[in-house]
C-alpha cells in the first residue's frame, strides 16, 4: 500500500480499519503502538465491533475496498494483493474520475500522532542472541533498521555496543555495516563470527561477518515471494523470514509470509520448503503436509526443532528430518486463544512470537499477554513465569534467548514496544529469577 500511496499522493486517500483477531489488537493503545513500529502514517480506524467489517461483508484478513472520489462502493479483494495487480486499476479509476471532473486532487493533511520521547538508544527491539562463547549480545533494533552487536559485561546486565549492522535507514544494500542497509530485521543466528539476519520487510536472509565488518545477502531479492514451492538459488522470493536458527549445515527458517518453515543447505545454496504446505492453520502431521499459521520464532533442544505459531496461539516441534512429524505442544486453533496456565491442551496462550530451550523447558514470549511462561516438556506444565499483563512490566515481548556459561544461565528478552532488553537469571530449577533492564550502552 505504501507503493501506491507513493504514486498517488494527491489522488489516493488510505485509511486503514483495524477489525483485531486478538483481544490485545483491539486496544486502542496497541494499536498505536503497532502504528509506529510499522512506520503507518496514514489514519487508522479502531473497528473493535466489527461494524465497519459487517458494513463490507469482510470475510479476511486482509481485505481492500476500493471506494470511489464521491464515495461510492467500487469493489473490494480479500487476501494478499500486490502493487503490480492494483495499481492498473487505481490508474483506470484516477483517469475515469478524473474525466468526470470529480477528482479533488487537493492535498489532505492528516496530523501525525507524535511518537512519545524514548529514553532508549533501541526502538521496537524485535529479537535478540546471547552467545556465552564470544560474549556478546546481539540485538535486532528493528524500528532503528539495524542489528547491534555489544560485549557483555560479567553480571549480563550491561552491554556495550562494539559495531552497529545497518545505517538506519530502511533499504536493501550490501557492504560494510557503516554503509549496509536493512529494513525491520528480526531474529538472528550465530556461528563463530558469521551471524545471519531474518531481513523481514526486505524478504532475504542476510550474513553479516563479524571479523570482517562486511554484510551481504544470501537469498531473497528485495520483493515479496509467494512461492511455497522449493527453488534453487540466491534469487529466490521470500515471504516475511521472521527468525532463523543454524544447525549443522543448514539455515532454517520461520516464513511466517508463507505459513512455512524452509531451509538453506549453505553449502549449496538450495533453499526450500521443510514444514508445512502453505496453508494457514493447525493440523499436524508429516512435515509437508502440516498446516502452521505464521510460525515466528525458533529454538531446539538438538532434537527437535521447536517454534512459535504465532497466529495460532501454538508451540510446536518438528522432526529435523524432512521425513519427519509435526506436532502441537500448546494450542488447539486460530481462534483458541486467552492467557491460562495449565497442562498440554488447557493452556492459552495469545499471539506468541518468541521461544528459548533450556534443560528440558520452552520459555514462550506470550506476546499479547505481556508476559514471559514456562513449558516443561517432561510435565507439560506451562506457567506465567515473569509479567503480570501490565504493559509496564512487558509490553509485546517479541523474542527470547538463553545464554548458558560458567556462571550460570539467563534469560534475555526483547521487550519490544518497551524499548528495552530485560534479562532473568535461571536456576538449578528452571525458575525465573528477578527481571532486571540491560544497560545498552552505545
Amino acid at each position: 500500500m505504501s507503493r501506491l500511496e507513493e504514486k498517488y499522493p494527491n489522488e489516493l486517500v488510505v485509511i486503514g480499519v483495524h477489525s483485531g483477531k486478538f483481544i490485545a489488537e483491539r486496544d486502542t493503545n496497541n494499536i498505536r503502538a503497532a502504528s509506529r513500529r510499522l512506520g503507518v502514517v496514514h489514519p487508522v480506524v479502531n473497528d473493535r465491533q466489527f461494524r465497519t467489517w459487517r458494513a463490507y461483508d469482510v470475510q479476511a484478513w486482509p481485505t481492500v475496498v476500493l471506494i470511489s472520489s464521491d464515495g461510492k462502493y467500487i469493489g473490494q479483494h480479500a487476501g494478499e494483493i500486490t502493487f503490480d495487480s492494483f495499481d492498473p486499476m487505481m490508474q483506470a479509476a484516477v483517469e475515469a474520475y478524473s474525466d468526470t471532473g470529480l477528482l479533488d486532487r487537493r492535498p489532505l493533511h492528516f496530523p501525525l500522532d507524535l511518537e512519545p520521547p524514548i529514553d532508549s538508544p533501541l526502538r521496537f527491539p524485535g529479537k535478540v542472541l546471547a552467545d556465552p562463547a564470544s560474549n556478546r549480545l546481539l540485538i535486532a533494533d528493528t524500528g532503528h533498521n539495524r542489528v547491534l552487536v555489544a560485549r557483555l559485561s560479567e553480571d549480563g546486565l550491561q552491554a556495550d555496543v562494539e559495531s552497529i549492522i545497518g545505517t538506519g535507514e530502511a533499504g536493501l544494500a550490501d557492504g560494510p555495516f557503516s554503509e549496509a542497509m536493512l529494513h525491520q530485521p528480526q531474529g538472528m543466528a550465530l556461528e563463530g563470527n558469521t551471524l545471519y539476519i531474518a531481513d523481514t520487510e526486505n524478504h532475504a536472509i542476510r550474513v553479516a561477518d563479524l571479523a570482517s565488518g562486511i554484510l551481504r545477502t544470501v537469498t531473497g531479492t528485495g520483493k515479496q515471494g509467494h512461492s511455497r514451492s522449493g527453488e534453487i538459488g540466491a534469487q529466490v522470493e521470500l515471504n516475511s523470514p521472521w527468525d532463523v536458527l543454524a544447525r549443522d549445515r543448514w539455515l532454517y527458517i520461520a516464513m511466517a509470509g508463507s505459513h512455512q518453515l524452509w531451509r538453506i543447505e549453505l553449502e549449496t545454496g538450495t533453499v526450500s520448503p521443510f514444514v508445512g504446505n502453505g496453508r494457514e492453520n493447525i493440523d499436524d502431521g508429516p512435515n509437508p503436509q502440516a498446516t502452521l499459521a505464521q510460525p515466528s520464532g525458533l529454538t531446539t533442544d538438538g532434537k527437535r526443532l521447536f517454534f512459535a505459531d504465532s497466529e495460532s496461539s501454538a508451540v510446536r516441534a518438528s522432526d529435523f528430518s524432512p521425513e519427519g512429524y509435526t506436532q502441537t505442544l500448546l494450542g488447539e486453533g486460530l481462534f483458541e486463544f486467552g492467557d491460562r496456565d495449565g497442562k498440554s491442551l488447557q493452556v492459552r496462550l495469545q499471539h506468541c512470537l518468541g521461544v528459548a530451550y533450556y534443560e528440558g523447558k520452552v520459555y514462550i514470549a506470550d506476546t499479547y499477554n505481556n508476559k514471559i511462561k514456562t513449558f516443561d516438556l517432561s510435565t507439560k506444565e506451562c506457567i506465567t513465569s515473569l509479567g503480570t499483563g501490565k504493559p509496564s512490566d512487558l509490553y509485546e515481548p517479541g523474542g527470547l534467548c538463553v545464554a548458558a556459561g560458567a556462571t550460570g544461565a539467563r534469560l534475555y528478552i526483547a521487550d519490544t514496544n518497551n524499548h528495552r532488553v530485560l534479562t532473568a537469571a535461571i536456576d538449578a530449577s528452571g525458575t525465573l529469577g528477578p527481571v532486571a533492564p540491560v544497560l545498552i550502552r552505545l
